[in-house]
């Protein structure tokens, strides 16, 4: 039943793209060569909520009342501490930054709308993507794209059903269809169910939420055969785990992909010991970007995976000493406002035009 509604859904995709996509690709083969390489990125910003209680208990405390005394004062400081943060996501290759940003803890679209007219970012223009979710705290995932370099097409969002927990409410699974260099691609961002009440009593969930995930990259894949899958976000699970090695098949090296596969670039990096995300000392690899066969050598896009990142590297995301150096600089810490950024590191792939 859940296959069928989305590839219902899915289909309007079909109808849209096709007159739109041969045009877009048109106006490219007119221009110069597009960009050679894309950057792909994702980032949880850690509960950027408004200083508004509109959702009861579950918002209360993210407002001036509540225990963390919300307030103007710290909103602003911390959509100003986002926008620098994203303004810093460059490298040589990609020296105006990610095409496309998903991103995961977010209220609502204002929130999203004052963080791209933030001053060091401003002068990006990046388009909002969002969708408000059934998620019980009110945080949604959303994506930001540089219209310079991404095309959009036409978004899908997909709940996840679990039949044994009629009231269970969570993050909608979003799927945002466009050209990046004039290529197809589908880009499902996620957040899925945390691992409240332990690991393995709650990893049913998020095998759950990756079968979902698989289903949605199986149906655009059967519409667009040569669409190049990404799936995104904040996983809740390492790229070990059960969701995503199994169930969504995700493998740690490209030789062992197949037709319809996928393959985990992040799944090397948390056995080398990099993280994006700390707990109790240990770091953790939740914010995964997956890429679909299509975008692998042998794949049928002529955009190509070439590389990947944990952001790192730049000094001001961790925290420099006291209990937690080296942890992520987060909002904050023990119940104290530390004016930090988000207690996960941004994670990024690179897609190179052949």
């Amino acid at each position: 039943m859940i296959l069928k509604k989305l590839v219902a859904g899915l289909i309007g995709i079909l109808i849209l793209a096709g007159a739109q996509t041969v045009g877009a690709q048109n106006v490219n083969q007119k221009k110069n060569s597009p960009r050679q390489v894309y950057g792909v990125a994702f980032y949880n910003l850690e509960n950027l909520f408004d200083t508004i209680n509109n959702n009861g208990k579950y918002d209360l405390e993210f407002s001036p009342q509540g225990k963390n005394k919300w307030d103007g004062y710290k909103y602003w400081s911390k959509i100003k501490n986002l926008s620098y943060a994203i303004s810093q996501l460059k490298t040589k290759r990609t020296p105006e930054g990610p095409a496309i940003i998903g991103v995961s803890e977010i209220e609502n679209i204002t929130v999203l709308q004052d963080l791209v007219k933030a001053k060091d970012i401003a002068d990006r223009n990046f388009r909002i993507v969002h969708h408000d979710s059934p998620d019980r705290r009110g945080v949604d995932v959303g994506l930001l794209y540089d219209p310079k370099q991404f095309r959009l097409i036409n978004v899908t969002n997909h709940y996840l059903h679990i039949p044994q927990l009629p009231d269970f409410r969570t993050r909608d699974q979003m799927c945002v269809f466009g050209l990046l260099g004039g290529q197809r691609v589908g880009v499902i961002v996620n957040h899925w169910p945390s691992r409240r009440g332990g690991d393995k009593q709650s990893s049913w969930l998020r095998e759950a939420a990756a079968e979902l995930s698989k289903h949605i990259a199986d149906s655009l894949t059967n519409l667009y055969p040569d669409c190049g899958i990404i799936v995104m976000g904040d996983l809740n699970d390492d790229p070990n785990n059960k969701s995503c090695a199994e169930v969504l098949g995700a493998k740690k090296k490209i030789s062992q992909v197949k037709v319809g596969g996928f393959f985990n670039p992040f799944w090397q990096k948390l056995d080398d010991g990099i993280g994006s995300y700390i707990y109790r000392g240990g770091w953790d690899l939740f914010d995964q970007i997956i890429v679909g066969y299509n975008l692998l050598p042998d794949g049928k896009s002529r955009l190509v995976y070439d590389g990947a990142l944990v952001w790192n590297s730049l000094p001001f995301l961790l925290q420099t000493d006291g209990q937690y150096k080296g942890y992520p600089f987060r909002t904050f810490s023990g119940g104290v406002w530390t004016n930090g950024y988000s207690d996960h590191l941004p994670t990024e792939i690179f897609l190179t035009f052949k």
